[in-house]
């Protein structure tokens, strides 16, 4: 089997590593250039593709139908996005004998579109998971080659949670690598009608809004808790990363839980909700600090 890989991130580096651990032939890895203004805290493509040898270029995403002459040359049974950023035009699609198929790290048709882990914890999600799909010209909508489910603790952040997700795509990968490999393509319905689709996210979306629930804030820290950009709040005129906070007490007595805010009682930060519920701010710092 001889195929073309978009990948980027962890998902990216283990299943490109998962398919050359069976034995497929890679001939070429499209991957992104990291950005400067990102904090990269996850393993490199290109660095693996350096190891490994692995013809790779690092196309804009302008640069990508560009490569149809090269891709039709190298007729590659399969093409596999794993967490490729770009859309991959169709143009490039088309040049997959067999299948193109994209690693998603949700339970489609749950949490189609960006930032698919961070939604589903911001939302109090008990499970997510990774799905690898047919690639279609809308996004995460083809039929569905394989599924893993992983759990969401309570507590859990937005990273704990990726690491399980990366993890499901290696299986749900190795799963289906056998039919795949005898040109086999198992599908199942993606019934968009019974799912949901998310857009990307930015740092601002990480304000705290205190008139929401107890339960509501907890999820949006645990959601982009760092290395992701992180949650905040204004504090005496100061911007404050709210990196870590708890729901269960006990808290102390002397808290106005009729007024939404931060409030530090018997030198511990807590925050005060919409609910009149408390949760307590465990890990806090100024934002042009780090953790």
């Amino acid at each position: 089997m001889r195929v073309v890989v978009f990948a980027y991130h962890d998902v990216g580096v283990n299943c490109l590593q998962a398919l050359l651990d069976a034995g497929v032939q890679v001939d070429l890895v499209v991957t992104h250039h990291d950005d400067p203004n990102e904090n990269v805290w996850f393993g490199s493509v290109a660095k693996l593709c350096q190891e490994k040898q692995i013809p790779y270029v690092q196309p804009s995403a302008s640069e990508l139908v560009s490569l149809a002459p090269k891709l039709q040359v190298l007729a590659p049974d399969y093409l596999f996005s794993f967490y490729y950023r770009y859309m991959i035009p169709a143009e490039l699609l088309s040049c997959a004998k067999i299948a193109a198929l994209n690693m998603h790290g949700s339970l489609l048709p749950k949490y189609r579109g960006r930032a698919p882990v961070n939604w589903a914890i911001l939302h109090g999600e008990s499970e997510t998971g990774a799905s690898l799909h047919i690639m279609e010209a809308k996004p995460d909508a083809g039929d569905i080659v394989g599924q893993e489910a992983v759990t969401i603790g309570p507590n859990e952040t937005a990273t704990e949670v990726f690491t399980k997700v990366s993890k499901a795509a290696v299986v749900v990968l190795k799963s289906v690598l056998p039919k795949l490999l005898h040109g086999q393509v198992p599908r199942e319905p993606n019934l968009l009608s019974e799912g949901s689709y998310f857009g990307g996210r930015k740092p601002e979306d990480g304000r705290i809004i205190w008139g929401q629930t107890a339960q509501q804030v907890h999820n949006l820290v645990r959601a982009v808790a760092p290395p992701y950009p992180g949650a905040f709040t204004e504090y005496h005129g100061q911007t404050q990363i709210v990196a870590k906070t708890r729901l269960d007490g006990p808290f102390p007595r002397g808290l106005d839980l009729q007024t939404p805010g931060v409030q530090v009682v018997d030198n511990r930060v807590f925050g005060i909700c919409g609910d009149h519920q408390a949760l307590e701010i465990l890990d806090w710092y100024p934002a042009n600090k780090t953790s």
